[in-house]
């Protein structure tokens, strides 16, 4: 429907609308503080996730928001926008050749050696425990392995530390890991899963925003790095791409998402396999 002249189209009840000036403002701003570029398409997404923090706030506007998250020090609702905004869909062994590969190729090449992966934009952590289920499968429980799982989501973060799931997210989990390494929730739990304890704290979660200086966390075996640079424009990938890779061990693995690639690879990886890099040794 075409609004009169000098009248706005009608929303539901409670919608804001956000105009492309106000896109125009967060786009930088998102961008420099995660490398996150939001073409002009996203615009409905962005206002999409952020509409409930206005209702909450009692913000009547996204230029009145933004002035609240980038300009008035309100850290803990800049960190809640954040968390929002870069808030991803995962699941459970999502994209399943890439367990194939570390369970079949990459971990035999491991074998007798501690080995340690990092889960480098984890979410709420069903990839970090992925990992961990094929790890514990192959060495052990208590054997010499280490899962580091990351991301810029304070909020995210804390729900795969505890580790509990609506017990529909399980349908990609192998029956037999299932079994093992998760717990059926009861009474109040009643239809959620818990990952099981000795396997949770094979995994350890920190918060961690690629964009900027890594911490010391160490070297790694295999960093998996999925479904998170394709947001990134070609510059912040390749800076991304040459930081993470440089806490590879010689020898160690990069594993992209299926949708993205590595062109132009940094000098010091090479291809191993289709979306798998080998860090030269």
């Amino acid at each position: 429907m075409i609004a009169p002249a000098g009248l706005n189209p009608v929303l539901p009840f409670g919608m804001v609308e956000m105009t492309d000036a106000e896109f125009a403002h967060y786009q930088p701003w998102i961008e420099k503080l995660t490398g996150i570029h939001l073409a002009p398409v996203k615009k409905a997404m962005l206002a999409g996730r952020l509409a409930k923090r206005l209702r909450d706030r009692a913000v009547p506007t996204f230029g009145d928001y933004f002035q609240l998250i980038a300009q008035s020090g309100d850290d803990a609702e800049r960190q809640i926008a954040i968390d929002l905004i870069t808030t991803n869909e995962t699941y459970f062994f999502r994209e399943p050749r890439h367990f194939d590969a570390l369970r079949e190729q990459l971990l035999p090449l491991l074998k007798g050696q501690p080995v340690r992966i990092w889960s480098a934009a984890s979410a709420s952590g069903e990839e970090a425990y992925s990992l961990a289920m094929e790890l514990a499968s192959t060495l052990g429980i208590q054997g010499p392995w280490e899962v580091i799982g990351s991301d810029i989501s304070s909020r995210v973060l804390a729900q795969a530390r505890r580790g509990l799931y609506p017990m529909e997210r399980a349908h990609n989990i192998p029956p037999d890991y299932l079994k093992q390494y998760c717990l059926r929730g009861t009474g109040e739990y009643m239809g959620q899963m818990l990952i099981d304890r000795a396997l949770r704290q094979k995994v350890r979660f920190e918060a961690v925003n690629l964009i900027e200086s890594l911490p010391e966390i160490g070297r790694f075996d295999v960093i998996f790095l999925r479904n998170v640079i394709i947001y990134f424009d070609g510059d912040t990938k390749r800076r991304v791409v040459q930081a993470v890779a440089e806490l590879l061990k010689p020898g160690g693995w990069l594993v992209v998402g299926h949708s993205e690639s590595l062109i132009g690879l940094p000098g010091l990886l090479e291809s191993f396999m289709p979306t798998i890099y080998r860090k030269r040794k």
